[in-house]
């Protein structure tokens, strides 16, 4: 997998060490960096605040983005990433226990990528992390970096 990583953008720490758990026992050994809220995952996206001067070419090859956020909910992530040609074209999976039809049709509308529904299941879920890690880290082609920003 190269030096691809994953953008965890989780408050919730239950559900973030779950995230972590499955990964890790999948063998999805790309790094994983942890943001807790929207605004530190916009900082962190962007440069800015205590990751002001990181390395904007290093991007995320996926960022799984909870809805139910502090500070700048899920949507808004989002709808703030595909606004910036230098973030429009990352892969974004909403992983979000919100079954709401609202929530589903307003992330596709902003350029979500996918929506998966947190299964309430470990098995389930590490077997959903499983093909997330699969299918956008190794299958999936991305965009050269050099286009992402034009």
């Amino acid at each position: 997998m190269g030096n691809k990583f994953i953008l965890l953008v989780e408050d919730n720490p239950d559900d973030e060490a779950l995230t972590l758990r499955a990964l890790k026992q999948n063998h999805i050994d790309s790094g994983v960096v942890v943001t807790r809220d929207g605004a530190e995952a916009l900082d962190y996206l962007f440069g800015k605040g205590k990751y002001a001067g990181r390395d904007l070419n290093t991007m995320p090859a996926l960022i799984l983005l909870d809805l139910k956020l502090p500070k700048v909910d899920g949507l808004e992530v989002l709808k703030q990433l595909r606004a910036d040609p230098l973030t429009a074209l990352l892969p974004v999976a909403i992983l979000t226990s919100s079954s709401e039809e609202h929530d589903l049709i307003t992330g596709y509308k902003l350029g979500l990528n996918s929506y998966i529904l947190k299964p309430v299941d470990f098995d389930q879920f590490t077997e959903a992390v499983r093909n997330l890690g699969i299918y956008w880290l190794v299958i999936n082609q991305t965009p050269p970096r050099s286009r992402r920003a034009k």
